[in-house]
């Protein structure tokens, strides 16, 4: 009953954020950069930082310091979503949203502090690579419920974190995907949204990873690293500052240049992490030579993609640069 009652309140909320943003103009206008063509509401993610509140107050007000961080790094998320804030501003409140996070986990201490520093840059880095990855309608979404419903059903095994916890984030979903994980998607799920479940994922790993002392399970975010972590070597070798728009993931590529509908890249993206999340568990192979097998079979597929579909987004990108001058 008390998560019927979350998931209701979590529709009422959505549907009095779009009347905010609507009157208040929180909007994703398109660009050359993007990959939608209409203006659309944006920031309806926020529904992630408001799933997380009703659970710590309908639940016993569990893990307030991961709690706090999640609301510093939601509240910067949002107001940078509002209007623009220095890039400064974002990754300090990051490293002091995570900060709490190792806290939460009871990691802190002065003994490992250089291990510390180490998580904390890989974990900041892996919650921005989250966002880098939010660039169709119901990727976020689709590809967080691919890692959700995985942590789900090992906790029902292991027992490492609140139920109630991926319960009611995978509620939060469900109601943003309803309204994202369409071919006219009603909201965007903005820095907010994207950061917020970064965050919230990568509590539920850790927690994973610590009471089970496996670090393999970071295959959990396999298919978004390898698209991530190469796509930043492609334009490094491009000399592209790392800082500006582009659409080089391999997921832009089959939307925009191949015209494949989101919904069908996204469906694509979640399916293909929940297969290999299925044989981390399921699969009678060490963990960490199934995730060496998986990062190698990931990177090949990738570099294969990108050799054969490449000249396609260097084409898209000569026709903006120099359109043809009509007579």
């Amino acid at each position: 009953m008390t998560l019927l009652i979350i998931f209701l309140l979590l529709i009422l909320m959505e549907l009095a954020y779009f009347r905010v943003a609507d009157r208040l103009n929180i909007i994703d206008k398109p660009n050359q950069r993007s990959s939608h063509s209409s203006v659309t509401l944006r920031g309806g993610g926020i529904i992630f930082l408001f799933g997380a509140w009703l659970f710590w107050f309908f639940f016993g007000f569990q893990y307030s310091w991961f709690m706090a961080g999640l609301t510093i790094i939601g509240a910067v998320s949002f107001a940078d979503d509002v209007r623009s804030l220095p890039d400064s501003w974002r990754l300090v409140a990051q490293f002091i949203a995570m900060f709490l996070m190792f806290e939460q986990f009871g990691i802190l201490n002065l003994h490992d502090w250089w291990m510390v520093i180490v998580a904390l840059v890989v974990c900041v880095g892996i919650i921005n690579a989250y966002n880098f990855m939010d660039g169709i309608n119901g990727i976020t979404g689709g590809y967080s419920l691919a890692v959700i419903i995985p942590l789900i059903y090992l906790n029902s095994r292991t027992g490492f974190i609140s139920m109630d916890f991926l319960f009611v984030a995978g509620l939060s979903l469900l109601v943003f995907c309803f309204f994202n994980f369409r071919k006219r998607a009603k909201c965007f799920a903005g820095d907010v949204g994207s950061i917020s479940m970064a965050f919230i994922v990568l509590f539920a790993l850790g927690k994973l990873i610590l009471a089970t002392g496996d670090f393999a399970y970071i295959v959990f975010l396999a298919v978004y690293g390898a698209d991530t972590v190469l796509t930043i070597c492609h334009r490094i070798q491009l000399h592209e500052k790392l800082g500006e728009a582009h659409r080089k993931h391999a997921f832009q590529i089959m939307a925009n240049e191949l015209g494949i509908p989101h919904v069908t890249v996204s469906s694509f993206y979640m399916a293909l992490q929940l297969l290999i999340s299925a044989g981390m568990i399921w699969l009678p192979i060490n963990h960490y030579l199934y995730l060496g097998i998986v990062i190698l079979l990931l990177a090949t597929a990738y570099l294969l993609f990108m050799k054969k579909f490449y000249h396609l987004h260097e084409e898209y990108l000569a026709r903006i640069n120099f359109p043809k001058i009509k007579n």
